[in-house]
């Protein structure tokens, strides 16, 4: 019975080993937003990103707008291109648990790696929930594949300042409302002006470890912010 157990042991220890080295590898070989942090308060960073085009959408659940946004990298748009995913996806209204992030497809022999969502009414479509992904930074807006779905749009974003709250383990609501909280606590202290609303930022693979997760909430602050 004690070799069982060990032997089942070992097991476990050689899969979650794998699983995080795997995770490590998607997270190296997949582009994230490039972004340069000018200051930090307590444990919040103000950072400030480039611009960027983003493909959003809006729909009454996390998963809908998954998959709306994955057929659009997976080749729903004007001709009929893959495009790799990038780091991270923002997700903004109710429930904040990513169904998908970082690389996750095959399609025509190669790995599709994933990104992030932008500010905009959830009344628009009379939504609950708004996600985006980044586009690689090849493209900008003129050149970015139009999507053929009207449920789903291209945005370009200007150059920003965002504070930044980051945290590892499964992305709860709980968890996120927690942290969430906190984060704009720690800007309220110190007198630094927010615009619009925060965003959750997910990283990771549903199959990543929850201590090796990184996960963030973010909320834009004002220009100059950090400087």
């Amino acid at each position: 019975m004690v070799r069982k157990a060990t032997v089942a042991l070992g097991l476990v220890g050689s899969l979650a080993a794998v699983a995080g080295a795997w995770s490590l590898y998607q997270r190296v070989e997949t582009e994230s937003v490039p972004y340069t942090t000018v200051a930090t308060i307590g444990d919040v960073e103000l950072r400030r990103y480039p611009p960027a085009v983003l493909v959003e959408t809006t729909a009454p659940s996390e998963n809908a707008a998954f998959r709306r946004l994955f057929r659009y990298i997976s080749g729903e748009n004007e001709g009929s291109r893959d495009v790799a995913m990038t780091t991270p996806v923002e997700v903004t209204g109710e429930g904040t648990t990513i169904p998908m992030t970082a690389p996750v497809a095959v399609t025509g022999g190669r790995r599709l790696p994933m990104t992030a969502p932008v500010e905009r009414s959830q009344e628009d479509r009379g939504a609950t929930v708004r996600m985006s992904f980044y586009l690689p930074s090849v493209y900008d807006f003129d050149t970015a594949p139009r999507p053929t779905n009207d449920d789903v749009d291209l945005v370009a974003v200007p150059e920003r300042t965002l504070a930044v709250l980051r945290f590892s383990g499964r992305p709860s609501d709980r968890r996120v409302t927690t942290k969430t909280e906190r984060l704009l606590s720690t800007l309220a202290d110190t007198d630094v002006p927010t615009i619009g609303e925060p965003v959750f930022m997910g990283y990771d693979a549903p199959w990543t470890l929850p201590f090796l997760r990184r996960n963030e909430v973010a909320v834009e602050v004002e220009d100059g912010t950090g400087r």
